[in-house]
């Protein structure tokens, strides 16, 4: 599932535009979890959760950023907590940072769309 979700998203960082929600992503990347069960929407955040540190560490960047939380501004609070145990910065700050989750977005489709990057990185190593 956790290889699903990573090449959905680096998939969507090439080819589209703006960002997807947590049910196009359950969808599209067919994960048959249901977001009204509160340990399948928590399973959905720990894959996002281990995917996204799993990249940071690689020195790639963050594909959770694509991921828009509904009825948020763009993320929710585990995104930037994340962020801060990454060693980005203040939770609260980056929260309230105008172009932090602009610059993210940015450069993960910066990332993605070079072909260089994607051929080398894109498929897990067998």
């Amino acid at each position: 599932m956790i290889g699903r979700v990573r090449n959905h998203l680096i998939r969507f960082s090439r080819n589209q535009v703006g960002t997807t929600s947590y049910l196009n992503l359950i969808q599209e990347a067919e994960l048959g979890l249901n977001l009204e069960i509160t340990h399948e929407k928590a399973r959905l955040n720990e894959i996002l959760t281990e995917i996204s540190e799993q990249e940071f560490q690689a020195g790639r960047p963050i594909l959770s950023c694509l991921v828009k939380v509904k009825g948020s501004k763009g993320q929710g609070d585990n995104f930037f907590k994340l962020c801060e145990r990454l060693g980005l910065g203040e939770w609260r700050a980056l929260k309230q940072h105008e172009t932090f989750l602009k610059d993210l977005r940015q450069q993960c489709r910066d990332f993605w769309q070079d072909d260089t990057n994607f051929e080398k990185f894109a498929k897990p190593k067998s």
